[in-house]
This record gives C-alpha cells, sequence and structure tokens, in this order.
C-alpha cells in the first residue's frame, strides 16, 4: 500500500475490504458501500492566501533592506524589479498552496469537514446508494487529504440510530487509521458499522438480496 497524494491498495487488501462488507452485510438488509477518495475539495482559496501571504513577506523584507539594494536611490527599474520579485512570490506562494501539508496546515478544520461531508453526498447520488429498495445504504467515506471518514446513513436509517452510535462507527475506523493501515481501518470500520446495522435494521431470513457492490470504490 503506498500511502501520499497517490494511494494504491494491493489485491489482498481490496478482497479484505469486499470480504468484511459481506461480512458485514450477512446480519443487515442494509447495503455498506465503502470508498476512498484522495481529496474532497480543491481549497482554491489556500493558494491564494499563501501566494498573497508570500508576496507581502518578500515585499516587506525588499522594503526594509533597500539600502542594500538601491544604494543609489530609486530608478523606473528598481520599482520593475520590485513589483517582478513580488509577482514571483505571489506565484511561488501559489504553488506552495498546492502541497497537502500546506493545504492542512492552512484550511480550517471546519472547511474541511465541510468538502469532505459535501462529497460523501455526491458519491452517495453519483453511485445511486439511495436506490436499495428499501432506502438502506451507508456509505462510508475516506478522504485521505482531509484525513477523515465519513459516514452517511440512507433517511430510512437515520433515526434509527443516534449522532453517537454512527461517530463509534468513525472511531473505529480511525482507531486503525491512525496508524496508517488504510485497509485494517476501513474494515474495522465496516464491521462496527454491520454490528450497529445488525440492531437497527437485521436481515430477514430468505429476504436478503445483496443491492449493490461490495468492492471498494475509489475515486481522485
Amino acid at each position: 500500500m503506498e500511502i501520499g497524494n497517490r494511494l494504491k491498495l494491493t489485491a489482498e487488501e481490496r478482497e479484505r475490504i469486499r470480504l468484511a462488507v459481506q461480512a458485514a452485510e450477512r446480519r443487515t438488509k442494509a447495503e455498506i458501500v465503502p470508498m476512498i477518495v484522495m481529496r474532497s475539495g480543491l481549497y482554491r482559496e489556500v493558494r491564494h492566501w499563501v501566494g498573497l501571504g508570500l508576496a507581502l513577506l518578500v515585499l516587506t523584507i525588499l522594503l526594509t533592506i533597500e539600502s542594500h539594494w538601491l544604494p543609489w536611490g530609486w530608478h523606473a527599474s528598481n520599482a520593475a524589479w520590485l513589483l517582478l520579485s513580488t509577482l514571483v512570490a505571489y506565484g511561488c506562494g501559489v504553488w506552495f498552496g498546492t502541497l497537502w501539508p500546506v493545504i492542512r496546515f492552512c484550511a480550517s478544520a471546519e472547511r474541511m469537514r465541510h468538502k469532505v461531508k459535501l462529497r460523501a453526498e455526491r458519491a452517495f447520488s453519483q453511485h445511486a446508494v439511495s436506490h436499495t429498495q428499501e432506502r438502506t445504504g451507508v456509505v462510508i467515506m475516506l478522504s485521505i487529504l482531509e484525513r477523515q471518514i465519513y459516514v452517511l446513513p440512507d433517511r430510512s436509517l437515520v433515526g434509527l440510530a443516534s449522532t453517537d452510535q454512527w461517530a463509534q462507527v468513525v472511531q473505529a475506523a480511525v482507531e486503525r487509521l491512525q496508524g496508517g493501515d488504510i485497509a485494517s481501518g476501513l474494515c474495522q470500520g465496516i464491521e462496527r458499522c454491520g454490528l450497529l446495522l445488525a440492531d437497527i435494521c437485521p436481515s430477514r431470513q430468505g429476504d436478503n438480496p445483496n443491492e449493490l457492490p461490495d468492492t471498494l470504490i475509489q475515486e481522485p
């Protein structure tokens, strides 16, 4: 498994996740959809603010040490170089603003949570998770950049479990994810989700069709 701006799970790890979904769904009529996305947002504002901050820093430094690089006073060409240096600094800052550690440092936790929530809702629609007969689909989505996992149940399940119970599914996954083990983290979350769904939405003998694929969905 490779982690970074790219994530590559081995065939064995993907199979472990698929089998975890199958095992969890035997106890419930709900459908669990595991998903990994590399990022939930572009955070363009981070690029702008980092670029602006670096440009202002460079401009301040150049003006502070003016006597060292303008010993003979101001000329039109000096102003041009000052403007060019500021623009180059802004461009470098915009590039730095695309780096994941910089995004994590600059973007607020609230904004990242909002982006992850929106991405999960979009995935719920794109992958037709709501098309189960009794609206019992659940998305378990891991967003790598934000280092967050989000559980989104369909509307028929929302009122059957408390927010704390769904949070326990997230926590079960986080305990393994903190060690960098993506596959085990997802499997742990899937297992905990299956136990919860078995209580609130148990399977009926002879009537438990597999309405959604069990395989892991991976997207950029």
